[in-house]
């Protein structure tokens, strides 16, 4: 275990104005506050993040992120509290830790390759900081290093695969390629011992059989650049037993069958020297077709840039080369961490911030010139576009940002959608129209008897969720324009004297150019055609339309018998019926329905103000009543009050209402004066008996001047 000094030694090294007092102090909170704490291999607890910290120091990454590495469990771990971290080491410090907390308390519970992806997204939204991800990569590193003390080979395997399922391509895609090269090898030795076993036994055998191979190739590489007259650095290695193992299973090949096990970079000073060194290679050795690539005018998506070539090389071995600058190979070891390494020299300080990558990667500033300044514009934008939430079972589901439970429910399963009632966040009950973010854990209430709301496309943003909600809505519109339009029918039939059936409906489709009686009735009640049209067209010598006009429709409407009027039953608002914002009918009250086209029918009062305006479309005008056989519903129910100008006013009124079971869905001052405030508010009632009393009651409370049910 790395010493206090030694870790201090180590930061102060590449980094001379680093607080050293800090770093102290750090030290000593995380050995006093993780204490008697041991590890699975019974060394003391606060071991583990000393050697995360070692493990930074390695990057030169700066003071906060080591003291962030030396804290890093205290908050899940031990009695710490963010108050007493923050008051020791400020509000920086005190985020960093909250993040890699935050990222440590999540569990993957699916193996699923998809899950892994989407967790692997998951991590790099919640975190803010690249330096969270940094810290969060090598407490795993350390922990997979004392994997094998874990006494549960289950568990050995299961942190084995969710490594190489999550973090070493998380690594991998920061650029952080010895880190995920490490991770790789360190989990492939708990998932297929056998098969790692095996591959280094062959290694070895192939060694001995061939002493010294590499360094003998290296020399003669050397030997041939250098008689161009470049100064380069040549390094030989082995490939790892992992990356031999993939490529045995991705091209279903034998170990034997393998051609290029052996791996060596050449380091030149710039770029042009790489082609250089390119062209005497291909002009020395044959050329293995296919196997050359040039990720330096093309870089990986991670920033990685160097020229990949196979050649038979030196002694007839055929031989991976791969040719890149210094900084070049800096930054393909060490990804994001090495451009906070450039960021400290004075010399390399602008090439640093230019890699096209880091700057698709993070939303960094062009031209940072302080790392300070680097460091803090450090955020993860790649996701932003999306937020990973997880279900009550532990699986991540991926949305696009603004996402609601409703969208959630439909990613889980169209049903779960189609019932959905209401909607748990992270335990709590909330709106179904609530945004989402990343790491929520959503549960969805369902029920037997829902199905979609027409106002859940106004919220939900997922392309699945509006088509499933727009697909049910055109399905019961149909049914509702079909059953309204046939009950229309049936009515203007009776008018005329005439029995109603389908058959009599089926000789005149033609004329209405419709294929059939349904399409019929759903046009009469989607208001395209009227109950009085379809009745000439099939008794064309009946009364004559203007017999009707004589009457006024709205004096006609107000003396008419309820007997026949076209009850409401089944009809969902919103969709064949809509209740008009001008004067809220409840029932109760006498009402009437006006057909509009394309809309079905909107329900007015008898005495609303609007319905002088189709007093001259009679044909638009249809009796409707209320059926009281069905669940009650909700109907807004419009008040407006004077109210005194006293303290506690509002929370009287509000008492009243909720006491009668009244529930206030809106609320709005119209004026206001030094003794009285005017205002209307909006309640959800039952019928107009409902209203009618908490109209009494608001009248019988002493801050409410007047009271009155208001029609606008």
């Amino acid at each position: 275990m790395m010493r206090q000094y030694e870790l201090v030694e180590r930061v102060k090294a590449y980094d001379p104005d680093a607080c050293e007092t800090a770093l102290n102090r750090a030290y000593v909170y995380a050995t006093q506050k993780h204490g008697s704490q041991k590890r699975a291999n019974g060394d003391p607890y606060f071991s583990h993040p000393i050697e995360v910290a070692g493990i930074l120091t390695n990057y030169k990454l700066d003071c906060d992120t080591i003291i962030t590495a030396l804290l890093h469990d205290t908050i899940e771990d031990t009695d710490a509290t963010p108050q007493e971290i923050t008051k020791l080491f400020g509000p920086n410090i005190m985020k960093l830790v909250d993040g890699v907390t935050k990222l440590t308390q999540i569990e993957l519970k699916s193996a699923d390759s998809k899950q892994a992806e989407n967790f692997r997204k998951l991590l790099l939204a919640m975190s803010e900081d690249i330096r969270v991800l940094l810290v969060k990569l090598a407490d795993r590193l350390h922990n997979m290093r004392t994997l094998h003390y874990i006494s549960k080979p289950e568990k050995r395997v299961r942190i084995a695969a969710e490594t190489l399922e999550i973090y070493a391509p998380l690594a991998e895609r920061i650029g952080m390629h010895d880190i995920k090269e490490e991770l790789e090898d360190l989990a492939f030795q708990h998932i297929n011992p056998e098969a790692r076993d095996s591959i280094r036994s062959r290694l070895e055998f192939l060694r001995e059989k061939d002493d010294n191979v590499v360094s003998r190739i290296v020399d003669e590489l050397k030997d041939l650049i250098s008689r161009q007259g470049l100064s380069v650095d040549i390094y030989g290695r082995e490939k790892r037993p992992y990356s031999i193992w993939q490529k045995m299973q991705r091209k279903n090949i034998t170990f034997g069958e393998l051609s290029d096990i052996m791996a060596f970079r050449v380091l030149v000073e710039d770029m042009p020297q790489c082609y250089e060194v390119l062209g005497y290679l291909h002009a020395n050795y044959k050329v293995i077709p296919g196997r050359f690539k040039d990720y330096i005018s093309t870089p990986k998506p991670n920033g990685y840039r160097s020229i990949h070539t196979t050649v038979l090389g030196p002694e007839n071995h055929r031989i991976e080369v791969q040719i890149r600058t210094r900084k070049m190979h800096e930054v393909n070891e060490n990804g994001v961490a090495a451009h906070w390494a450039y960021k400290q020299g004075s010399g390399e300080t602008k090439e640093g911030v230019q890699y096209r990558w880091l700057r698709d990667l993070l939303d960094i500033l062009d031209h940072a010139s302080e790392p300070e300044e680097f460091l803090e514009h450090t955020k993860l934008a790649m996701f932003q576009d999306q937020v990973f939430c997880f279900s009550p079972k532990g699986d991540v589901i991926a949305l696009p940002a603004g996402a609601t439970p409703v969208d959630f429910a439909y990613m889980i399963h169209t049903h779960i959608g189609d019932t959905c009632v209401g909607a748990k966040v992270n335990g709590a009950m909330v709106p179904l129209r609530t945004t989402l973010n990343n790491g929520d854990q959503v549960e969805v209430v369902t029920s037997k008897a829902q199905t979609p709301n027409p106002t859940w496309e106004r919220f939900v943003v997922t392309g699945k969720a509006r088509a499933r909600i727009r697909r049910f809505i055109r399905q019961q519109q149909e049914e509702q324009y079909k059953d309204l339009g046939k009950a229309i029918l049936q009515k203007a039939f009776r008018q005329e004297g005439y029995d109603y059936s389908d058959k009599a409906i089926d000789g005149v489709l033609k004329i209405f150019k419709l294929p059939s009686v349904d399409s019929l009735q759903a046009s009469v009640g989607a208001g395209h055609h009227t109950g009085r049209e379809v009745v000439h067209a099939v008794f064309p010598g009946s009364k004559d339309v203007e017999t009707a006009r004589k009457v006024v429709p709205l004096e006609r409407a107000r003396n008419r018998k309820h007997d026949h009027a076209i009850p409401l039953k089944g009809l969902i608002p919103g969709m064949a019926v809509h209740y008009a914002g001008c004067c809220h009918p409840l029932p109760g009250d006498r009402i009437v329905g006006i057909v509009t086209t394309g809309k079905g029918v909107t329900i007015h009062t008898i005495d609303c103000d609007t319905l002088e305006t189709f007093n001259e479309q009679p044909e638009r005008w249809l009796d409707v009543g209320w059926d009281n056989d069905g669940e009650p519903e909700n109907f807004i129910g419009r008040l407006g009050l004077t109210v005194g100008h006293e303290q506690g006013a509002l929370s009287s009124i509000t008492s009243v209402i909720a006491k009668n079971h009244g529930n206030i869905t809106n609320l709005r001052f119209t004026n206001r004066t030094q003794d009285f405030f005017e205002m209307l508010i909006d309640i959800d009632v039952v019928d107009v008996k409902h209203l009618t009393n908490i109209i009494a009651a608001l009248r019988a409370t002493p801050v409410v001047n007047t009271v009155e049910r208001s029609r606008g």
